[in-house]
């Protein structure tokens, strides 16, 4: 619910291919704009941080007045500018900081410089209210597959706190290579969503990477999808060598389970760990359909709670940064300073810049 004395934040997020700006009021959701340049990089079978970069600076002024159109607030209403400084493309992410430091100087308003990953956390409570702390956050996306403890989500404190995350390949990743392998379109996630509605996930019993008894000794909360991508890639190609044909309803909904069926077990295991009740999951790859309801129904039978965000919120936007920026504002945290750097490889435990 909106509060005339919230902080009014908008928010820029420009880590990959997405140019996402977006204003909230405290807890609620006035406008999240956003500007994709997928079809371009679609030819290539991937993002080409140039061409990402070159289309975040022709969207960001038009999508900042197409936010500001939606929420009906003229930008020096605003009370503070939130932006992603990483991690993600060094050259996207300088647009964004560039942009929003333009806007920060010129209206006099403060800047937070937040991390992506912890946003994707507090997106959340644009949806489902305030984040319960402690939870267990579930961050599945392109280039991240993390366990995250989470008792601030500023990051105060060591709010922000890792458990676990991917070795290799992230689970999005390995939704876009295996995408190609069965001649779907990028991005992969959600066209092997859609065909894996008409296939059979338990026909092919591909690996569940990490999960023996000695790996779970070294990586209990750690992620690995690089070797079922190999194994589906060799699944299929001794099919061709037979002549035989592909089953790809089969193959996506035989991989997109053992995908799913790890990042929910090892959730679960890390919330049961820290004997924590709430599970929240984000990342683009939270909108999976077979992840939020294997995730539903086994957390349920533990009593675990499980918050994830409509899909509109799970991919990267502007509105998770200014619902992190938001939280800022409200908990009184220092704003970051006018010469906050774009950082690609930012920890997730640097939740604000300085």
């Amino acid at each position: 619910m909106s509060t005339p004395d919230a902080p009014l934040v908008l928010g820029i997020e420009t880590s990959c291919d997405e140019t996402g700006v977006g204003i909230v009021r405290g807890h609620t959701l006035l406008a999240d704009a956003v500007a994709s340049s997928v079809e371009e990089h679609a030819r290539f079978g991937g993002v080409v941080p140039e061409v990402a970069s070159r289309a975040h600076l022709e969207a960001m002024v038009p999508t900042i007045q197409r936010a500001c159109d939606t929420a009906g607030v003229a930008l020096s209403d605003v009370d503070a500018i939130a932006v992603t400084h990483g991690p993600g493309l060094a050259g996207a992410l300088l647009v964004g900081v560039a942009s929003a430091k333009a806007l920060a100087l010129s209206l006099g308003k403060p800047l937070y410089g937040v991390n992506h990953l912890a946003a994707h956390v507090a997106v959340d409570q644009l949806e489902h209210g305030p984040l319960p702390e402690p939870c267990l956050a579930l961050l599945v996306s392109g280039g991240h597959s993390s366990l995250l403890r989470v008792t601030d989500v500023t990051g105060h404190d060591s709010g922000v706190d890792p458990m676990g995350a991917t070795i290799d390949d992230a689970a999005g990743e390995a939704f876009d290579k295996v995408a190609r392998l069965l001649g779907l379109p990028f991005p992969g996630g959600p066209h092997i969503d859609r065909v894996a509605r008409e296939g059979d996930q338990v026909a092919i019993d591909f690996p569940r990477g990490l999960t023996s008894r000695r790996d779970l000794e070294r990586h209990r909360f750690d992620f690995s999808f690089s070797g079922l991508k190999t194994a589906v890639a060799r699944w299929v190609e001794a099919r061709e060598r037979a002549g035989e044909p592909v089953p790809v309803a089969d193959v996506a909904a035989s991989f997109q389970e053992a995908v799913c069926d790890v990042l929910v077990r090892k959730a679960l295991d890390a919330a049961r760990s820290e004997g924590i009740e709430d599970l929240m999951i984000g990342g683009g790859v939270a909108a999976n359909s077979r992840l939020r309801a294997l995730a539903e129904e086994r957390a349920g039978r533990l009593g675990i709670r499980v918050r994830v965000p409509r899909p509109g919120l799970c991919t990267d936007n502007g509105a998770m940064v200014a619902a992190l920026g938001a939280t800022m504002v409200a908990r009184g945290r220092t704003p970051s300073s006018l010469d906050l750097p774009a950082d690609s490889s930012l920890p997730v435990t640097d939740v604000l810049a300085g």
